[in-house]
C-alpha cells in the first residue's frame, strides 16, 4: 500500500521584521545575518496568534468537508505548547469541526517531533487504509531581545494530510533514526525562553547528519546520486548549507551537483522569509522545494534529514507522485510579501507583549480582525479561540 502526504498547508504571522532593520537596531553588520545565516525576514505574531491559531489556519487551507469527516486522528507536533496538560490538537480538532470520533494528541521532542508524528500516521493508515491523519507542526520561536537566537526566531505552521494513495508524495520504508542524550538546546518549565549552546548544537546537528547518513547508506545501499533533492531541518538556512556541503559526494557529476544545489536553493526560499519554525522547518523546506524547483518531476526521490535538539535525528525518503504539482500553490512568495512590515520597536512591543490577567485570571484581547482564527480571551485561566475570517 502506498502511504504518504496527500495535501500540505502552511500558515504564518501577518507581520514581518526585516533583518536589515534588526541589524541596524542591534548595531550588527547586516551581512552577518544575510550571509552568515542566509536569512532575510522573520514572521512575527501578536499575542492573539499562537500554535493553535496557526495550526488551524494551515489545516483549513487544505481540508474539505469530506476530509473532516474521514480524519480519525489529529497530531500536533510542537515545542512551544500552550498548556502542560491539554493538547493543542484538541483545540484545533474543535475549531476545524473534525469528526468527533478521532484521536487528538500532542508530541514533543524539540524540532524532531513532526517526523515522529508522520511515522505514527503512516503506521495508523497502514492498519486502517480508509483513514486520514492530520499532522500539524506548529511553533513560535522566542529567544528574547538581543539574544543570540533572536535573528532566527520565526513563527508558522505546516499541516499535512497523510492518506493511502496520496497525491503529493509516497513515503518509503527506509527510516533510520539516532538518539543522543545531549544538552544543546532546552527550555525548562520555569523558563519562557530556551537555553542554547549554539556552537555545540551546530556541531551536533552536523555530526548527527554525518553519522545517520552513513548508517542510512549502509542499511539501504543508496547514495546521494539516487536522489533528486535533499531537504534539511532549517534552524537557519546557512547551517543546512553546511550540511549539504558536508555530505556532497565528490563522485557525483557536475550536473548532479548543480541540480542538488539548485534544489537546495529552492528549498530555503520560504524559510529565508519566515525564520525558524522549529517542528515545521524541515517541512516548510519541503514545501518550498516542491513549489519552487524547476527540476523536479513525478517519480523523483527526495531525501529528508530531521533533527531535534536533545537530540533525535532521522533520515527518510519519499517519491513524488504523478500530478503532485496540482496540489500545490504558486503564489506563496507573493503572499509573504504582503505581510505588514514592523519597525524594531513595534516588533519588540508586539512579540514580547505580556498577558495581563485580572483578579479572576481573565482578559480579553483585541486587534485580531485580520486573522483566520484568534485567541480572543482568557476566561478564568481557560483559553478561548474563535474563527474570525471566512476562508478565501
Amino acid at each position: 500500500m502506498n502511504i504518504g502526504i496527500d495535501k500540505i498547508g502552511f500558515a504564518t504571522g501577518q507581520y514581518v521584521l526585516h533583518l536589515e532593520d534588526l541589524a541596524q537596531a542591534r548595531d550588527t553588520n547586516p551581512e552577518k545575518l544575510s550571509k552568515g545565516l542566509l536569512l532575510k525576514e522573520l514572521s512575527i505574531t501578536p499575542v492573539t496568534e499562537d500554535i493553535v491559531t496557526l495550526g488551524a489556519t494551515a489545516a483549513e487551507d487544505i481540508l474539505t468537508d469530506e476530509d473532516r469527516a474521514a480524519i480519525d486522528m489529529v497530531i500536533v507536533a510542537t515545542e512551544s505548547g500552550i498548556d502542560q496538560s491539554k493538547a493543542a490538537a484538541v483545540f484545533i480538532h474543535s475549531l476545524l469541526d473534525i469528526n468527533p470520533f478521532a484521536r487528538s494528541f500532542e508530541l514533543k521532542e524539540a524540532c524532531y517531533s513532526a517526523t515522529a508524528a508522520l511515522d505514527y500516521a503512516k503506521l495508523h493508515v497502514s492498519a486502517h487504509p480508509t483513514s486520514k491523519v492530520l499532522v500539524i507542526a506548529s511553533d513560535i520561536a522566542r529567544y528574547g531581545i538581543k539574544a543570540s537566537g533572536e535573528p532566527t526566531q520565526g513563527a508558522g505552521s505546516i499541516a499535512m494530510l497523510v492518506t493511502a494513495n496520496p497525491r503529493i508524495l509516497i513515503f518509503n520504508d527506509d527510516n533510520v533514526a539516532q538518539t543522543r542524550n545531549i544538552m544543546d538546546f532546552w527550555r525548562p518549565n520555569y523558563s519562557t525562553t530556551p537555553f542554547v549552546d549554539g556552537m555545540f548544537s551546530t556541531r551536533q546537528y552536523l555530526d548527527c547528519l554525518k553519522t545517520t547518513w552513513a548508517e542510512y547508506q549502509k542499511r539501504t545501499g543508496l547514495a546521494l546520486k539516487d536522489f533528486s533533492a535533499y531537504c534539511f531541518h532549517l534552524p537557519y538556512p546557512k547551517l543546512a548549507l553546511k550540511g549539504l556541503k558536508q555530505i556532497m559526494d565528490k563522485s557525483l557529476s557536475e550536473e548532479q551537483q548543480i541540480q542538488l544545489q539548485e534544489n537546495f536553493d529552492s528549498s530555503i526560499l520560504y524559510s529565508q522569509k519566515v525564520g525558524n519554525i522549529y517542528t515545521g522547518s524541515l517541512f516548510l523546506g519541503l514545501l518550498s522545494l516542491l513549489e519552487n524547483s524547476k527540476h523536479l518531476k513525478a517519480g523523483d526521490q527526495i531525501i529528508l534529514f530531521s533533527y531535534g535538539s536533545g537530540a533525535v535525528a532521522e533520515i527518510f525518503s519519499a517519491n513524488l507522485v504523478e500530478g503532485y504539482e496540482k496540489q500545490l500553490r504558486t503564489d506563496r512568495l507573493a503572499a509573504l510579501d504582503r505581510r505588514s512590515r514592523l519597525t524594531v520597536a513595534e516588533y519588540e512591543a508586539m512579540f514580547f507583549e505580556p498577558v495581563k490577567l485580572d483578579e479572576t485570571a481573565s482578559t480579553k484581547f483585541t486587534g485580531y480582525e485580520n486573522q483566520t482564527y484568534a485567541l480572543t480571551e482568557i476566561s478564568e485561566h481557560k483559553r478561548v479561540y474563535q474563527k474570525v475570517l471566512a476562508h478565501d
